[in-house]
């Protein structure tokens, strides 16, 4: 058995019944359960359908997404999260960059790295050292003022925590960020790279060993090692050429408005909904968010 899941973005709250029946009705699916009304819906199917790509590229367009998957084991008890891009909504190193005047340079390459046009750890390397000399101070002023959190992230955590489920930020990002994003959501560890920091000022370099796409699939075998889950047990959720490890290896795993190189390679690609999506997915209701 299988759940067929739609979902629309929650600020348009476009999903309506006739494109959810007309779905069900072409895959002989079972009863309709809405979600969240207009936002998400689900039914069980026998099978994974033949056409379903080509269903998903069609509801594209109409700003909605669809994943299938199996029925058994969705409802996961681990979350393994990206930070940059997924658990909140900039990059940290770009708004660092920013205020350093070296912006548009180090955006560049952090398209490319995140695209998997460049090696991770040296395009890090060198937008790193681009911010030699800068005030550490500057890290407390970019979170105060540039981060933003990913909508439905509060939920996602509260909700899997609540059910029981260990939640770990892990990103190719900074301590110094993914310290207060972890306190702020609830997640019960984060790993990162180190900005080194001498006389009050940033070095131009990062602690080593840099943690990158291999750092992140370590992180999930340890973890749930550790926990005593299987990796069909983890949900993991990302959205740049770093994260595809541990996308690849975790039960499910998710590319949030990834890069399309990224998207590509998952089965799971959400592109219109917010972080409540991986709830959805889970099968759980509106009205079972914590």
């Amino acid at each position: 058995m299988f759940f067929a899941t739609l979902i629309a973005a929650p600020a348009r709250a476009n999903l309506d019944l006739a494109t959810v029946e007309a779905l069900r009705d072409a895959w002989a699916g079972s009863a309709i359960t809405w979600l969240n009304p207009g936002i998400a819906a689900e039914f069980a199917i026998e099978a994974v359908p033949a056409n379903r790509w080509d269903v998903w590229q069609g509801l594209q367009g109409l700003g909605i997404d669809l994943v299938v998957q199996p029925a058994e084991g969705r409802r996961k008890q681990m979350l393994l999260a990206d930070m940059d891009s997924t658990m909140i909504q900039q990059e940290c190193i770009d708004e660092l960059a920013d205020v350093a005047g070296v912006g548009a340079r180090v955006k560049e390459i952090t398209a490319r790295a995140m695209n998997g046009e460049l090696d991770f750890e040296g395009a890090l390397k060198e937008r790193v050292g681009l911010l030699k000399g800068l005030p550490d101070s500057v890290i407390g002023q970019v979170i105060a003022e540039r981060i933003s959190f990913m909508p439905g992230g509060r939920e996602l955590l509260a909700t899997m925590k609540a059910n029981g489920a260990y939640a770990a930020l892990v990103s190719g990002g900074f301590t110094a960020f993914t310290g207060y994003v972890a306190e702020t959501l609830g997640f019960d560890e984060n790993r990162a790279n180190t900005l080194n920091v001498e006389a009050g000022h940033l070095t131009g370099t990062v602690g080593m060993p840099i943690l990158g796409r291999e750092a992140k699939v370590a992180a999930l075998e340890e973890i749930s090692a550790r926990l005593g889950l299987r990796h069909d047990q983890v949900m993991a959720v990302g959205d740049g050429a770093n994260d595809l490890g541990m996308l690849g290896l975790a039960g499910a795993g998710v590319a949030l408005h990834a890069k399309p190189s990224v998207a590509a390679q998952c089965d799971i690609r959400i592109n219109h909904g917010d972080l409540t999506a991986l709830l959805y997915i889970q099968g759980y209701a509106v009205g079972d968010f914590a």
